[in-house]
């Protein structure tokens, strides 16, 4: 709209979106009322391997434009105040494209990664402003673009992490100094804080060769310049057509999608083969010296769950028990106990040996099988209390369970087969569990706080507390049922408490008051939750 003799008027404009990467504002010529190219207003993407845009919409005032792109994006620009034909794109939200299947916080509570069936991992973190109190959270980096959907991942630390597919092979991503760089930018927290070891030895970024499929690393040396001193430079198809892609950026915003496809990829350091099936779920210790995996099986040699070293990468030992897929591996806080639960229905725990001998060698000291089994459906989830004295099931047939040594007199750590049992009464959530999670930090009057997740879509908080009492749900509270406008529209894939109380993002004077939940389901949703727990 522009004001012509004190009044609005709308001049005639139509907005296209077209597959070669340009939105194009168009207006009629004045004298023939042909319909021509808005002098200088063409907008888009130049480079990179996306496709076109798929639509495209002007705001009710026409002072900004979005459109809609493959990999799930969107981009918005903004008509410059002073000079109407400048158009410069803006922060926009981004996030999967289909089932977002994991998702974990780092150690350290700054930042959050999942994985989806869009074939992509990504990178959320609050982005801090100075004149701002509010912290919003964005995408701010994308380590991984894949060719397999995403199944799978597990933090090694604070800027490494392995992830899982559908493939065979475990892959192993560390952060670039790049990323650390602006990591530190967009947060606010220093440099220094985030990088405690040598950072110089560091690679800037990573590409993917043209014929390649893995992240390679990029130093400082392979980005040197040719210096342009003849016309001849684009007469060689090696120079039209560059092998790295990477560009060293430094941001103070959240980036774009151009940026996010090409410039925040980490190298990958290691690939991990031994799986005979599609890898389907991963877990590293809290100490970060052993990975646990784990793939799809139908037989029992497949289902076998496979430790491996993060110093040496090496194969550890392979741990047989189960009959049918391993759906999640959850080592205890004190790093003393594995546990795994199984499609077979039932839950092994293996106890670390003390060994003098190369690495942890792990023994099945507790299990259940069809005698003893409790759950009659696929066990989806388990997690561990921080005290590592109880662990938690929650299965297909509605039932979510506390289990451990519910008789605390018998201290005999040689047979905990019998000792192992069913600690609470069985809860029954009202649907399909597929998530469970205990908070790492108790209720002020040391409850355990239990996020369980459904099939369709709700989140239910719980707390629970030893209790002698033979009632019909003992020592279980319901505390907070999410409403549909909070809940997912799909099954809850995972739930991922942030380990310290407090919030990521804020300097809370009162950190001890909230605590940060982590969720991701097949609605392609990552939603973070603040919990009071003061309050529940």
């Amino acid at each position: 709209p522009c004001t012509v003799d004190g009044s609005m008027q709308q001049p005639m404009r139509i907005l296209s979106a077209s597959m070669d990467k340009t939105v194009i504002i168009w207006e009629p010529d004045k004298e023939s009322g042909v319909w021509l190219e808005q002098a200088s207003v063409r907008v888009g993407e130049v480079g990179g391997n996306t496709l076109g845009f798929f639509d495209c919409q002007f705001s009710p005032d026409g002072s900004m434009i979005v459109a809609h792109a493959f990999h799930g994006a969107l981009h918005l620009w903004k008509q410059a105040t002073v000079d109407k034909k400048e158009w410069t794109p803006q922060v926009v939200i981004s996030g999967h494209f289909n089932s977002v299947e994991d998702v974990k916080w780092d150690p350290e509570g700054e930042f959050i990664i999942s994985v989806g069936s869009d074939q992509t991992t990504r990178l959320f973190a609050p982005w801090k402003r100075k004149q701002e109190t509010e912290v919003t959270w964005h995408e701010i980096a994308r380590p991984q673009v894949h060719g397999y959907d995403m199944r799978c991942l597990a933090m090694i630390g604070r800027f490494q992490f392995v992830s899982g597919a559908d493939e065979k092979v475990l892959r192993v991503f560390h952060a670039p100094k790049n990323f650390i760089e602006n990591f530190s930018n967009i947060t606010g927290i220093p440099v220094e804080k985030l990088c405690s070891h040598q950072s110089s030895d560091l690679p800037e970024g990573a590409t993917v060769p043209a014929l390649g499929l893995s992240n390679k690393a990029v130093f400082e040396g392979d980005m040197a310049v040719q210096p342009a001193e003849d016309e001849e430079t684009f007469n060689t198809i090696s120079n039209q057509y560059p092998e790295i892609y990477f560009q060293h950026l430094i941001l103070t915003e959240p980036p774009p999608e151009d940026h996010l496809l090409q410039n925040t990829l980490w190298p990958e350091i290691q690939k991990l083969y031994g799986h005979g099936y599609e890898i389907f779920c991963v877990a590293c210790n809290n100490s970060n010296t052993v990975i646990a995996s784990a793939c799809k099986a139908s037989k029992k040699e497949h289902a076998a769950i496979i430790l491996w070293s993060t110093t040496s990468w090496k194969k550890l030992q392979s741990l047989s028990f189960h009959n049918l897929t391993v759906t999640q591996l959850a080592f205890s806080p004190n790093d003393k106990f594995l546990l795994a639960v199984s499609r077979d229905r039932n839950w092994s725990l293996w106890r670390k040996q003390d060994s003098s001998e190369s690495g942890p060698v792990f023994s099945c000291c507790a299990y259940t099988d069809k005698n003893t089994a409790v759950h009659s459906r696929i066990i989806w989830s388990c997690d561990w209390t921080p005290d590592s004295k109880y662990f938690i099931t929650g299965s297909r047939d509605k039932k979510v369970i506390f289990w451990g040594q519910c008789d605390l007199s018998v201290t005999t750590e040689e047979n905990m087969l019998d000792l192992v049992k069913p600690c609470s009464a069985v809860l029954d959530a009202g649907d399909s569990v597929t998530a469970v999670s205990i908070s790492r930090v108790l209720t002020p009057d040391g409850r355990y706080i239990v996020a369980v997740g459904l099939e369709n879509g709700k989140i239910i908080l719980y707390t629970w507390k030893q209790s002698g009492q033979e009632s019909v749900l003992a020592g279980w509270t319901t505390c907070v049922e999410m409403d549909n406008s909070q809940s997912h529209a799909l099954a809850v894939k995972r739930l991922c408490w942030r380990h310290h109380a407090g919030r990521a993002g804020h300097n809370d004077q009162n950190s001890s008051e909230w605590l940060q939940l982590a969720s991701c389901a097949a609605d392609h949703c990552v939603k973070i939750f603040n919990v009071n727990r003061f309050a529940l």
